[in-house]
């Protein structure tokens, strides 16, 4: 009997190494500047908004095989607009990018990767967007997902709006990763 339950535990054991190590395997993001809730310095300076709009750096690792290229997108369902909001959209990012700098979503500091491409966001202009919820609207949830794509490029500018890109990135997406934040604002 006791020759079994080792056995039994030997195997057990070996099946939770297994699963744990295929586990920290998986397509991840991380980002060393933002955390579960976002601050003044992600806030949107805009609309009301007086915050720095400094996009966070972000990173990934564990890439999925064959991923010839990277999109960004950060999302907002909470967004009284009956479609929510896209804060950022960057896409043609090349396969050999692993992270973003801290304020690369700022066009003018020309911080992306040669060739990503930072379309308009449903504040109507290229590059990061960020947080700026309704006064007294409670938490909105804030979803940064990075995509690793099947192919080099989509094909899109900077003028293509986000639901556009969004039918292109769902086309083209091999795995994705994300991290949620969230922000209030208050009166």
């Amino acid at each position: 009997m006791n020759v079994m339950l080792r056995l039994i535990f030997i195997s057990s054991l070996s099946l939770v190494l297994s699963l744990s190590a295929q586990s920290q395997a998986t397509f991840t993001l991380a980002s060393e500047t933002l955390g579960g809730s976002a601050t003044s310095v992600e806030e949107f300076n805009s609309f009301g908004c007086t915050g720095e709009n400094v996009s966070p750096q972000l990173s990934w690792s564990n890439v999925p095989e064959g991923t010839k290229s990277f999109a960004i997108t950060m999302y907002d369902s909470d967004a009284p607009t009956g479609s929510g909001w896209w804060h950022w959209v960057v896409f043609d990012i090349p396969h050999d990018v692993s992270a973003l700098a801290e304020s690369a979503g700022n066009i003018e500091k020309e911080l992306m990767p040669e060739g990503a491409i930072q379309s308009i966001t449903n504040y109507g202009v290229p590059g990061y967007g960020g947080p700026c919820p309704p006064e007294n609207h409670g938490f909105h949830q804030y979803v940064i997902t990075v995509h690793a794509l099947k192919v080099d490029k989509l094909g899109l500018d900077q003028n293509t709006n986000p639901a556009i890109v969004g039918y292109y990135l769902w086309n083209n997406t091999i795995a994705k990763a994300s991290i949620v934040t969230y922000y209030e604002r208050k009166k």
